[in-house]
């Protein structure tokens, strides 16, 4: 088992004086010592995943604490849809308008409802910009809402008093309100709930463990209890509780959750076993090496709480825009207020400054990032990409490096039967496939299962054995029809074979009374896509690099056929390291990986992406999840975040451009020559700009897929 722990710790403890040696995985083509072979196969194999970021505060505010936006949405919505029918934008009549004696009282009511209850969350967000000494789009939404509601209660107020009628606005702010609530309810939907690696990872362990005494009696024990030295028992089909060193028994063990490898890997005495993978059919007598802090699974859950903690570098475009114009709308009221204050009376100057802050509020602005997110993340999913942090896309298309994991991501992940090469012409290709089945006919091992598999989709039946056995370190033997067989490794047979071998693959050889019949090539096929993939990013200037905990022979085959940098025997810890340094020297990475080795890279990189086959520890760590595994997705995914970005950069133009016209009319700039704009009028243009942005925004469309 490769020593996760050893690479993890940081040397923060130490391993005692426990022979390491004996789980050094050896040369991919010692076919013989299958144990070994498959471990090393396996060893580092680095999966996992990645934290949601929390990428929740695009300007301080972080929604999901201001309170559900769809149930403050629908519960709003009927407040305010009788509000805008008592109260019509300012010089208009509608068909089936109703008034009815003090129906502005009953709308001042309403309306005080309705900020109290649906406005809370943009007023929260508002302090806590304004605390961050950031005002932006809640500020700005705040002003608008507090404006709008303050006026409008005045003018209900002096209407009674004087009896003359003074125009109010509880129109715009009920439909600003209401559109505002529509937009965050749209974002926070497309963006997801990020999920929660740390605890996903706490559920692997077991809350007891089984204790051997020294009497050989059983005790259970709650696992925060053990000790370093204690003998636990692990029973088949139970979680281990704690990483420790096989005394006594033999099992198979699926580390899937912790590597994100599908295949269980035998282990017996002297192997080492991480705390939360799955024991097989055996029963397991293990010596605890490692509790608590120091444990693999608790120092992965550290390496996802670093990274969840580092801040985000993107900055919302929209929220500066928002800045922006909350300070614009402010001194441009204030300018139109001392003007008109001073060129007419003060009942005019409020008029026009009230008219200039509720028309600058952002309706469409609003609107531009949220429909956008929407129509991307359903375009998204239909690709396969699921996409939860909306920062992702406008990260992702400024990205200088991708590192992408091996097994799983860039290949297949299992053992494949690559090639069989015919070495005597004595047999054909058939008989040395039926012989290669029928001599691995009693292995369990992946490997054997892999050969049995390839002649069953080849329609062969496996060759009858009398016997086969072991041989240690080399390979199998067994007798058929009279003949002696073996299947070594090319090492154990001891000569060249002059043959081409795929890059990175394991050769075993079929040899009949010390001639090599046959031989078959075995590895970890890439992925379809995966090609298409590497033309893909380094088109858009990505620099893929490889990271495997891989030992470097394979790392290099598969590297070599994707012309592509490469990491290899790379522990959780150097994959975190690797995206540290990376980000430091001032990069935009993008973390691709499907294991629980993956999570804290995940958390860390810019983006992290989780191939959808992986762990739900990783997908609960990632920005993006690939649903079909299809590293072509990653492409796909590239090009969303181009155009995305691009849509939301357009829908901002038209959002903003919205105020830059409005505001100085609103304020009277053009009122000398007699052009001024109404509330009606400012209306009618938010109503224009919201359409334009909402049409833009499903004009969002993706190339159709190329399956390579």
């Amino acid at each position: 088992m490769n020593n996760y722990n050893k690479h993890l710790s940081h040397s923060h403890h130490n391993h005692g004086d426990m022979d390491h040696s004996k789980h050094e995985h050896g040369s991919t083509e010692e076919h013989g010592d299958y144990k070994d072979q498959h471990q090393e196969h396996h060893a580092g194999h680095d999966h996992s995943g990645h934290s949601g970021h929390d990428h929740s505060g695009h300007s301080g505010h972080d929604h999901h604490h201001h309170g559900n936006f769809k149930e403050l949405f629908l519960k709003s919505l009927p407040l305010g849809i009788i509000i805008m029918l008592l109260s019509p934008i300012h010089g208009f009549k509608l068909p089936f308008q109703f008034t009815f004696p003090y129906y502005d009282i009953v709308v001042a009511i309403l309306s005080t409802i309705l900020i109290i209850y649906g406005g809370r969350p943009f007023y929260q967000g508002a302090v806590n910009e304004f605390k961050q000494k950031k005002p932006g789009m809640m500020a700005l939404v705040s002003l608008g809402l507090s404006v709008s509601y303050l006026y409008s209660i005045y003018a209900v107020i002096i209407t009674y008093v004087t009896g003359e009628h003074v125009m109010d606005f509880f129109f715009e702010f009920a439909s600003l309100l209401l559109i505002m609530l529509l937009g965050h309810w749209i974002e926070m939907k497309a963006i997801g709930e990020a999920g929660d690696a740390q605890a996903a990872l706490a559920k692997l362990v077991p809350k007891d463990a089984h204790v051997v005494l020294e009497d050989d009696s059983i005790e259970t024990r709650p696992v925060a209890d053990l000790k370093v030295g204690d003998l636990i028992r692990v029973q088949a089909g139970e979680n281990v509780p704690a990483d420790g060193t096989i005394e006594r028994g033999e099992s198979r063990l699926n580390e899937a959750l912790l590597t994100g490898e599908s295949k269980a890997v035998k282990k017996g005495p002297g192997d080492e076993v991480i705390g939360g993978s799955t024991n097989g059919e055996g029963v397991l007598y293990i010596k605890v090496n490692e509790t608590g802090d120091q444990s693999f699974i608790s120092q992965v859950q550290n390496l996802i709480s670093q990274a969840q903690s580092q801040p985000s570098r993107a900055e919302n475009i929209a929220q500066k825009v928002a800045g922006w114009l909350f300070y614009i709308a402010v001194i441009v009221a204030l300018i139109a207020f001392v003007t008109w204050m001073v060129i007419e009376d003060v009942p005019t100057a409020v008029i026009f400054t009230i008219t200039t802050l509720v028309i600058a509020c952002p309706h469409a602005l609003g609107l531009a990032i949220p429909l956008v997110t929407a129509r991307s993340t359903s375009l998204g999913a239909s690709r396969g990409l699921l996409v939860k942090d909306r920062q992702a896309l406008e990260i992702a298309q400024d990205a200088d490096v991708i590192i992408l994991d091996k097994t799983g991501t860039l290949t297949t992940g299992e053992f494949k039967v690559l090639d069989v090469k015919l070495l005597n012409d004595k047999y054909t290709k058939e008989e040395i496939i039926a012989l290669l089945a029928g001599i691995e006919g009693g292995s369990s091992h992946p490997i054997a299962q892999s050969i049995i598999r390839f002649a069953e989709q080849q329609g062969i039946r496996p060759a009858s054995f009398d016997s086969i056995d072991v041989i240690s370190g080399a390979g199998v033997e067994g007798k058929a029809g009279g003949h002696r067989y073996q299947l070594i490794s090319q090492k154990a047979y001891g000569r060249n074979l002059d043959m081409d071998i795929p890059k990175g693959a394991t050769l075993s050889v079929l040899v009949e009374n010390d001639d090599a019949i046959g031989a078959v090539a075995l590895g970890d096929e890439l992925k379809p896509t995966s090609k298409e993939l590497i033309k893909a990013l380094k088109k858009n200037n990505i620099q893929p690099i490889m990271a495997t905990g891989d030992n470097e022979k394979a790392a290099q085959g598969a590297a070599e056929v994707l012309g592509i940098e490469y990491r290899s025997n790379q522990s959780p810890q150097d994959k975190y390291e690797l995206v540290k340094t990376l980000k430091d020297e001032g990069k935009k990475v993008i973390m691709v990986g499907d294991g629980v080795n993956d999570a804290p890279s995940l958390a860390l990189a810019d983006v992290g992406i989780a191939v959808g086959a992986g762990t739900q520890v990783a997908l609960d760590s990632a920005d993006v999840i690939l649903t079909q595994s299809d590293p072509g997705d990653i492409a796909s995914f590239i090009e969303l975040a181009h155009k995305t970005t691009r849509k939301m950069k357009q829908n901002l133009f038209w959002g903003a451009g919205y105020n830059v016209i409005a505001i100085p009319l609103a304020a009277g700039i053009l009122a000398p020559i007699g052009i001024t704009l109404s509330p009606a009028l400012g209306g009618i243009l938010m109503s224009v700009s919201t359409v334009i942005v909402a049409i833009n925004a499903m004009l969002l469309s993706l190339d159709p897929k190329n399956n390579g």
